[in-house]
């Protein structure tokens, strides 16, 4: 079978290897859609702090069983599925308690293991999700992304009719924002430097959005919300500039959740967070849990994903997907 490796940054190389066998409690996937999300073009660069080459990128994606190993039960060939990309150890603190996304000895599918950027992969039987009839491939592998989203969302205490800021119009925020509005949360405001961004926030039903290069975003809080502004903050770009947003604009006594992945280590005011007795809650990845939810999400229609795909390449065609989606600060 055709594998695609990044043998070092903005170098991919196709290979042919030898085709999956999967092992005693193992599905074997034919893959048929793989999202690019923005840690994959991290890496692309080498500017992922978790991930290094070579690797076989891909974590997002869908497909269908082609083969099952012995002792795999509920499952058939043909079923559409999706992956949980977790590899964990089980027997660490957090795994032991239900915590396996922060397992100490993560590792994750098409980061530190193989992806799914080949034409099959083996897995788990137990990080199959099964995809609803009718769903789509493209839907299929946006679960991953949708369940960020959820988890980010399920972080606070109370979601339902909150007034919430999210800050980065990305795929990852824009996937928050719409979480949020999905389990009930008031209105959503988001921001963004890139106009086109906020353009298909709104597209994808999020009430408010603001450019903060143009706009005073504590203006645009209080015309969106009112003087009591919002009541949490999301950071979904991992930048020093957004994170000190986040701890400036937050009201005292309110939760702001991490969701972006910092490449560099920002400096943040802890004073401002000890003033206004903020809380800062890490988000990492997802649970079986926020999986369902995404799915359900994306089957009730609460979660609109098609603005959200820029464009579609065969598999062949994979390092150009990259050269598309070059971030901002590459293009001359």
């Amino acid at each position: 079978m055709l594998e695609a490796v990044l043998e070092k940054p903005e170098s991919v190389v196709f290979r042919e290897v030898p085709k999956p066998v999967p092992d005693r409690g193992q599905v074997l996937i034919r893959i048929r859609r793989i999202g690019i999300c923005g840690s994959d073009i991290h890496a692309y660069y080498g500017k992922h702090p978790y991930i290094s080459c070579p690797v076989v990128q891909g974590h997002e994606f869908s497909g269908e069983i082609a083969e099952l190993g012995e002792a795999v039960e509920g499952m058939a060939v043909g079923n559409t599925v999706t992956v949980m990309p977790q590899l964990t150890c089980g027997t660490c603190y957090p795994c032991r308690h239900g915590n396996y996304h922060i397992c100490n000895a993560l590792k994750v599918i098409g980061c530190q293991s193989e992806g799914a950027a080949r034409e099959f992969i083996a897995v788990d039987a137990g990080l199959i999700v099964k995809l609803p009839e009718g769903m789509s491939f493209e839907d299929g592998a946006m679960v991953e992304p949708v369940a960020v989203g959820a988890h980010a969302a399920n972080r606070l205490p109370e979601i339902r009719d909150k007034k919430i800021l999210v800050l980065g119009a990305g795929p990852i925020g824009n996937l928050t924002a719409q979480a949020c509005k999905g389990f009930g949360a008031s209105a959503v405001l988001i921001t963004d430097l890139s106009d086109s961004r906020l353009s298909v926030a709104r597209e994808c039903g999020i009430d408010f959005a603001a450019n903060p290069g143009r706009e005073d975003l504590i203006e645009a809080l209080e015309t969106a919300f009112g003087p009591d502004r919002a009541d949490a903050v999301f950071e979904c770009v991992g930048s020093e500039t957004t994170i000190g947003q986040a701890v400036s604009l937050a009201r005292k006594g309110t939760d702001i959740v991490v969701v972006g992945v910092f490449s560099s280590r920002p400096a943040v005011d802890i004073g401002i967070v000890q003033d206004k007795e903020l809380r800062l809650i890490g988000s990492l990845m997802y649970r079986e849990e926020d999986y369902a939810a995404a799915v359900r999400l994306i089957q009730e229609g609460r979660i609109h994903l098609q603005p959200l795909i820029s464009m579609h390449f065969s598999f062949k065609d994979y390092p150009a997907a990259y050269k598309f989606l070059m971030p901002r600060w590459r293009r001359p």
